[in-house]
């Protein structure tokens, strides 16, 4: 199978690249400059090398900007859009979150329709933010859930309009394979909180996905007066979401699915216990008390036809965290 892989240099991405790599694929993915391109073909040996390629696209934003990488000779099978923005410090919400995110899913979209008619499968990386209902949760969360914010509500604050823009940027996927009716299906990931090791290659504090940052902030002391509120209680590692990426696209059972991806409840408080127990070390940067701010009414899940669909299997939290933990410490933040 040949894939492109968007966003190459992404956390999810870097995982998806290694099992698409492992499990004989090639692949050529999209990044923002050259230098970014040759840092990523160099963390692999010669024979896999041979295998990746990379083609800059600078702006997913611009018009057209994937015409060019979707185009390849011999062509895709298949494409896996990972980029899109997951940050919350940013000064224009409309310009830094919802137009990449919606502008981004439609340009690649439109490319593979008009210039890749070879490929049969996009798979596209939604959210557990495209799902939740912040403000009236359901009893149960399935992969039928939607977010009904609004545009207008996504306006408001980065969280909101980070959780808008995945919302919008997936509804904008199942709208245009209904409206275009193109050659290829779509299946989408759905993440809720995602943790794990941290590679070397984005060492840099600023780089660390905002959801494992806060294994930083607890390792570094920052929650030592106390933790801070969890947010969404359900979460993965970002190996399983990576090896969901790459079965959605090797299985044609998950066309047309939405793939809810979680391995269950936590809260923070879970989190600092494993490192409290694990790494003794760094008790003393944590609370001395440890208290969880889990509901005991917390809502529910449901995502047996995900896992089914799959075949998948959820690392446990445990794992999960010593991992994280142990990867921070190897690059030394």
């Amino acid at each position: 199978m040949k894939v492109l892989l968007t966003g190459g240099s992404g956390f999810i991405a870097t995982y998806c690249l290694q099992y698409l790599l492992e499990r004989g694929h090639t692949v050529v993915t999209t990044v923002r400059s050259n230098l970014k391109g040759g840092q990523i073909v160099e963390r692999f040996d010669e024979i896999t090398r041979k295998n990746l390629s990379y083609v800059v696209v600078e702006d997913i934003t611009v018009h057209g900007a994937f015409d060019q990488a979707v185009q390849s000779t011999p062509p895709f099978d298949t494409v896996l859009h990972t980029a899109s923005p997951f940050r919350f410090d940013v000064a224009d919400v409309e310009r830094d979150l919802l137009d990449p995110a919606v502008i981004g899913t439609t340009n690649i979209l439109k490319a593979i329709k008009a210039y890749a008619p070879e490929v049969r499968r996009l798979v596209l990386t939604s959210s557990f933010a495209s799902m939740i209902n912040p403000k009236q949760h359901p009893a149960i969360y399935d992969e039928a859930a939607w977010n009904p914010v609004t545009w207008e509500e996504a306006l408001s604050d980065p969280v909101t309009a980070y959780r808008g823009s995945k919302t919008f940027a997936e509804h904008a996927a199942w709208k245009f394979v209904e409206m275009e009716k193109p050659n290829f299906s779509i299946s989408t990931i759905n993440p809720p909180s995602v943790f794990g090791p941290v590679p070397k290659h984005l060492a840099s504090q600023d780089r660390i996905n905002t959801s494992s940052a806060r294994i930083l902030d607890m390792m570094q002391g920052k929650m030592k007066d106390h933790l801070e509120p969890t947010g969404a209680f359900l979460w993965v590692d970002v190996r399983d979401v990576a090896l969901a990426h790459v079965k959605a696209a090797e299985l044609p059972r998950t066309a047309g699915m939405r793939l809810f991806v979680t391995a269950g409840h936590f809260s923070n408080a879970d989190i600092a216990k494993v490192i409290q127990e694990e790494f003794p070390e760094y008790c003393d940067r944590l609370p001395s008390t440890i208290t969880s701010d889990l509901p005991s009414d917390v809502y529910g899940f449901e995502n047996l036809s995900t896992n089914q669909a799959l075949d998948m299997r959820y690392r446990p939290l445990q794992e999960c965290i010593i991992d994280t933990v142990k990867s921070l410490q190897a690059i030394a933040l």
